[in-house]
């Protein structure tokens, strides 16, 4: 493959997810936001920090969820959460630095990933946004966690913000890399310009047969392809990526990335237990919790945070990372440390 063909298969990605963000919220309403400037990316060097150390496992909700936990354990709590196909190692580097300023650091394994299992083999393997955000207010009753800081990006990022934006009262501020995720079925529907639908190339071969067999024999070499489209200029090593290529030897991996995926473009069905809180969620409810969203250079035009800014009702400001991609904790560990502590309410 050729430097200018990979190039452009990188733009391609992040124009896709832009775009699709732009056609969703062209349908919700509006409301006020605070947005910031530009922040470069400071601190801690990528890669500083190797491990977490022994995971804990904890039974909550329909999971047995693994995670890594730093800091006092009586810290104000903060919930990290990964995306595909990442895993908890991307908060390697940002855990230690947030423990250092005495949080309780709480990593959690989404479904599908690491160590977290499902309790029962009868429980569908649903990869729908509504079921991996239950998973997470089960997993702060486990923890007896009434309130917490939510961070993410990818699926973390739209797990976050459905956790900010229907049960506010759980979450004393919210961290979220590109800003307003919560998929809106009807939009997802129509239909992008080319450019942008080839960016969703990925999407399109998971809703054929072929597509979760040959995710499920390649999975490995498949994650790596998305993690050098996504962040072209992160050099890690095969080290760093191997780490979190553990997590994908889940049982449930396959079978929770392609309904996510599936269930995205309305391919799929989600359960029904799920179905008010999904209702809810199609109508685009805005964040009043206290924000701080990030755009990096994965984000193309819509990094500067104006396209979803008026999702955001309550204190708000915006941060644009010059250089950096996708996996926005690991390549800029000490600028999410950062975020997540000034989120919180002065």
């Amino acid at each position: 493959m050729s430097k200018e063909i990979d190039s452009d298969r990188r733009r391609l990605l992040g124009a896709g997810i832009v775009t699709a963000a732009a056609a969703e919220l062209a349908m919700m309403g509006s409301a006020r936001a605070k947005s910031g400037g530009r922040a470069a990316p400071t601190g801690a060097k990528p890669g500083t920090s190797s491990s977490f150390g022994p995971l804990r496992q904890i039974d909550a909700g329909v999971l047995n969820v693994g995670y890594a936990e730093a800091g006092p354990a009586d810290g104000r709590p903060v919930i990290l959460l990964h995306g595909w196909p990442y895993d908890i190692h991307s908060y390697v580097d940002v855990a230690p630095l947030l423990a250092a300023k005495g949080f309780r650091v709480i990593v959690p394994y989404l479904r599908g990933y690491g160590t977290t299992r499902f309790l029962s083999g009868a429980t569908a393997r649903n990869g729908q946004q509504a079921a991996i955000a239950v998973d997470i207010i089960a997993l702060m009753d486990a923890l007896k966690i009434q309130k917490a800081t939510v961070a993410g990006f990818d699926w973390g990022a739209r797990t976050a913000n459905i956790l900010a934006a229907i049960w506010p009262e759980r979450c004393d501020a919210m961290v979220s890399v590109s800003g307003y995720l919560i998929v809106n079925l009807e939009a997802n529907k129509q239909p992008l310009p080319p450019r942008a639908e080839l960016g969703w190339w990925y999407q399109y071969y998971f809703a054929t047969e072929r597509g979760r067999v040959g995710y499920d024999r390649n999975r490995h070499d498949f994650a790596k392809l998305i993690w050098k489209i996504a962040s072209p200029k992160w050099d890690f090593d095969d080290a760093t990526f191997e780490r979190s290529a553990a997590a994908f030897d889940n049982p449930d991996h396959v079978a929770i990335v392609i309904h996510n995926y599936r269930w995205r473009q309305s391919l799929a069905d989600g359960e029904e237990k799920y179905a008010e809180l999904e209702g809810r969620l199609q109508r685009a409810p805005v964040i009043a919790v206290p924000s701080i969203t990030i755009g990096s250079d994965f984000d193309g035009a819509a990094a500067d945070g104006a396209a979803y800014a008026r999702m955001f009702s309550g204190q708000r400001s915006h941060r644009v990372l010059n250089g950096i991609g996708h996996n926005v904790p690991q390549e800029a560990p000490q600028a999410f440390a950062d975020a997540v502590v000034n989120a919180l309410p002065t």
